[in-house]
């Protein structure tokens, strides 16, 4: 598969996500009469263009976005089949329809997803001895909540432990273990050693670790490892991906003593040698299955994919909230240009190690966090995002009275001008990352 068809099928991806959202709001639009004047995909000028009845249909230039333009919605319009000439509970219907199509969309493919592979019970799949000396937690328990937190699937707990740590605070787990409930609470273990290098596990087993940081003042930086590098090997273990270095440092703990570790930049392979620095962090205490997925049956599927989605919302809102608490780098934050970059990454390594139908389900899988997230990040109460729409309307419910649809119009458009800069600057942030 080509790069140029690889981007193709991720910007296909995201114009299906963007059509299907705006379709939810035409679709309500128009069984609550009101005159759609433009449905469109893209933004700036038209490339094609239809009129079909009192509706322009349009395809636009640039495909990272869409609209559907509704007779009076920004002018305060009030005339009959205008949007503000609708009571409030029909202009809520409209607005709040293209989130909830998402989130249908997001379903969706989650089913498909789901039906094909399975899913990731989050059982344990080992424990360390110093969580055994405490409690008696065994593999092949089932984590049903942690801390309190409801877990569905093994990435939810994994979702907790990047984003909020891991501290010396004790932690409380429900587990089942045949058939019977029991709540297990423990020290957590304290990591003695760590090498400083920083990356994320993928969902997909095949995708090659590289590195997304080095820990500053750790061996990897002292020893000449950077953002970009790729792990293939440890103490001469081959590392093919992400798992694979998970697993061996789960089987492998780090006891201070010297470590080699094999990269590739730029092509070139190398071998340095590392002392692993001691450590104030602290962990779980166990693996937990995070890859292997089970077949489900068509409740199960209904099931998990309900719980699916609710993953990729809670992901999405404990990501801004991880942001906004200042702890994401310039690095962790993408826009359309980084999206559609590791997405073709990810279709081309798929349909390399393992074939079409492989490749799709990643493209799916892509889908349905972006799915997800466009109906998170709509809901937002920001001028000009469909939840800043909510939002009025709320307050014209809590009054009682209407407030004046062209300064509502004007704010609406001020938070349009504001998010497009933003737009921007996440624009220019991808391609000075692309090109870092």
């Amino acid at each position: 598969m080509s790069g140029i068809f690889n981007i193709l099928l991720a910007l296909l991806m995201i114009s299906a996500v963007i059509i299907f959202h705006e379709l939810g709001h035409f679709l309500l639009a128009k069984l609550n009469g009101i005159e759609v004047l433009e449905f469109s995909l893209g933004l700036g000028p038209r490339i094609i263009s239809k009129q079909i009845g009192k509706t322009r249909y349009s395809w636009k230039l640039f495909p990272l976005g869409g609209s559907c333009h509704m007779l009076g919605e920004d002018e305060g319009d009030d005339a009959p089949g205008s949007f503000n000439s609708k009571n409030v509970w029909q202009r809520i219907s409209v607005v709040v329809a293209g989130p909830i199509f998402n989130f249908l969309l997001a379903f969706g493919m989650a089913a498909i997803i789901i039906g094909y592979l399975g899913i990731d019970i989050p059982y344990v799949t080992s424990v360390e001895d110093s969580i055994l000396e405490q409690v008696d937690l065994r593999p092949g328990d089932r984590i049903l909540e942690y801390n309190g937190h409801k877990i569905s699937v093994g990435r939810e707990l994994s979702l907790y432990e990047q984003l909020d740590g891991i501290d010396s605070e004790p932690i409380t787990l429900l587990i089942e273990r045949d058939g019977k409930e029991l709540t297990l609470t423990y020290e957590p273990a304290h990591v003695a050693y760590y090498l400083g290098v920083v990356y994320t596990v993928s969902q997909e087993a095949s995708e090659p670790l590289t590195l997304s940081g080095v820990s500053a003042g750790g061996a990897a930086e002292q020893a000449g490892l950077r953002e970009g590098d790729v792990i293939t090997a440890i103490n001469s273990t081959a590392i093919a991906s992400a798992r694979d270095f998970t697993e061996y440092m789960s089987d492998n703990p780090l006891d201070g003593s010297e470590v080699s570790l094999t990269y590739v930049r730029d092509g070139q392979e190398t071998t340095v040698r590392l002392t692993p620095k001691e450590s104030q962090s602290y962990s779980l205490g166990f693996g937990y299955n995070l890859y292997g997925r089970e077949k489900q049956s068509v409740l199960g599927v209904i099931k998990y994919s309900a719980l699916e989605l609710k993953y990729w919302v809670k992901a999405t809102v404990k990501s801004l909230g991880y942001m906004l608490q200042g702890k994401a780098s310039s690095e962790d934050i993408g826009g359309p240009v980084r999206v559609i970059s590791e997405m073709s990454d990810v279709v081309e390594e798929s349909y390399s190690t393992d074939g079409a139908v492989y490749a799709a389900l990643n493209l799916i899988n892509w889908g349905i966090l972006l799915s997800a997230n466009l109906g998170v990040m709509n809901l937002l109460p920001i001028p000009a995002l469909d939840g800043g729409r909510l939002l009025f309307f709320i307050i014209e419910v809590i009054r009682g009275k209407r407030l004046d649809p062209k300064k509502e119009g004007f704010i609406h458009f001020i938070g349009f001008v504001l998010l497009m800069i933003l737009m921007l600057l996440i624009f220019f942030n991808d391609i000075r990352n692309l090109l870092h």
